[in-house]
């Protein structure tokens, strides 16, 4: 059997049956489910290290963690659910592992013109702020973490975490804010620089 119809086949199969195979060590499967998963992984890693050449790295170093750590999986929780908890996982591991001193005042590598994805404005400004306020705010509002979640995740106190998220609000208010005026002076006809 050729590896085209091997894949034409696996591609046929459900999740499950995916995630099976690949637990058996089948790279064809796996490769399914990278296709089938990889663009949220990477959006989500985008949102939380802020930078596109982290997010690319840590939605590889994820998708080998996963490798790794699928015959761990039972199927007790949906896939989706243990995945988005190992990318959380990686993605801030991939922050703290990069950080340096000056990254912190200076983010250079943002290229906003490969995020492609349909929340492309909300992304942008989100790559603007402080990179503790952003990791809090994607998990607690984009993600659905709780605060005390958030802060196990972090290693601060829940305090923290809110501070942090109400920071991150305030900021994005001001960045939001920004961006509609300066939308209403690219296009004026833009109903009177109205969004809904």
């Amino acid at each position: 059997m050729t590896a085209t119809k091997q894949v034409l086949e696996l591609s046929q199969l459900q999740e499950p049956e995916l995630i099976n195979s690949a637990k058996q060590g089948d790279k064809h499967a796996f490769k399914q489910l990278y296709q089938l998963h990889h663009q949220r992984v990477y959006a989500l890693c985008l949102r939380l290290t802020g930078q596109v050449s982290l997010a690319e790295e840590a939605t590889q170093d994820c998708f080998v963690r996963l490798w790794q750590k699928l015959p761990q999986f039972r199927g007790e929780s949906q896939f989706s659910t243990w995945l988005h908890t190992l990318t959380v996982n990686q993605a801030l591991s991939s922050v703290k592992k990069q950080r340096s001193f000056w990254a912190r005042f200076v983010s250079s590598d943002i290229d906003i013109h490969q995020i492609t994805d349909e929340y492309e404005d909300l992304d942008k400004i989100l790559l603007k702020l402080p990179e503790r306020a952003r990791i809090v705010f994607v998990l607690h509002a984009l993600e659905g973490y709780k605060h005390e979640e958030v802060a196990s995740l972090m290693a601060i106190s829940a305090g923290t975490s809110k501070a942090q998220y109400h920071r991150a609000q305030k900021l994005l208010q001001q960045l939001m804010s920004q961006h509609s005026l300066n939308k209403v002076k690219i296009s004026p006809a833009n109903n009177g620089g109205q969004h809904g």
